[in-house]
């Protein structure tokens, strides 16, 4: 039998991850510096953390960036460092976000300023982060877009109403922008489950566990688990675009 020959995969120079300090966006970094990326560490305050994953990572060319993705001046600082360094951008991944844990049933308690906050970090950060790099990305090779979304949106089950429903919106956005950002730039939502991760304040993983247990794969998400899909949306599905993928455990069925 002839071998088959396998196509060379379409590995990205250069890649942007916002929230990059820990959890799933540290991750996500690990991921494509093993693979020979170059990796911009995103951080919104914890600049040692961000570091200290710099650090650890193989290769040099790695870069730690401040980016306050509520704040479209510090974005547009960002933009243009990554300009200056690199000249391009192959790969965004938005994968800061924050929470505020809120009952659903307690509206009361999900103030305004608790929803507003919401919306603006998880939904509108990432369009503001994508508006700023869409020029650096079309200048990239085989460029994509991974916006980090969560199952919630689809459940309607999540740390509180606001964020459930930004993240729906996220979901939405990635659709739109696959079509409006096409052919230069594939758009992918990535839609986890509970991660194990310090994410959502007093989450447990002893939680995390009994919510698993009725998942069909009964398995606890992990920030890896979630890296190897980003994986996948960039490097592989170079045929596919304005999808949202499940990270979750079978949750959605």
């Amino acid at each position: 039998m002839a071998e088959i020959e396998l196509p060379a995969l379409a590995v990205p120079k250069v890649v942007l991850v916002t929230g990059g300090g820990s959890g799933i966006g540290a991750a996500i970094l690990a991921r494509f510096a093993a693979l020979g990326s170059a990796v911009v560490v995103g951080y919104n305050s914890r600049a040692a953390l961000a570091e200290a994953v710099r650090d650890a990572l193989p290769g040099s060319e790695h870069m730690v960036l401040q980016i306050s993705i509520d704040d479209s001046a510090s974005i547009a600082a960002a933009a243009a460092a990554v300009e200056e360094r690199y000249g391009r951008l192959d790969a965004l991944i938005n994968s800061g976000g924050a929470t505020t844990a809120v009952p659903a049933n307690d509206l009361t308690a999900l103030t305004d300023d608790i929803f507003d906050r919401t919306v603006t970090v998880n939904l509108r950060g990432p369009f503001a982060v994508v508006r700023a790099f869409r020029p650096l990305l079309e200048r990239g090779s085989g460029a994509a877009i991974v916006n980090i979304s969560s199952i919630a949106a689809r459940t309607g089950i999540g740390s509180s109403l606001a964020y459930l429903a930004a993240k729906a919106g996220v979901d939405a956005l990635t659709i739109a922008l696959a079509k409006v950002l096409a052919p230069k730039i594939r758009v992918f939502s990535i839609s986890p489950a509970g991660v194990d991760t310090s994410f959502v304040p007093g989450r447990t993983r002893e939680q995390l566990e009994k919510t698993a247990e009725r998942f069909p794969l009964a398995h606890v998400t992990t920030a890896d688990d979630v890296a190897k899909a980003v994986i996948a949306c960039v490097v592989h599905l170079t045929s596919s675009t304005g999808i949202v993928v499940p990270v979750d455990e079978g949750r959605h069925l």
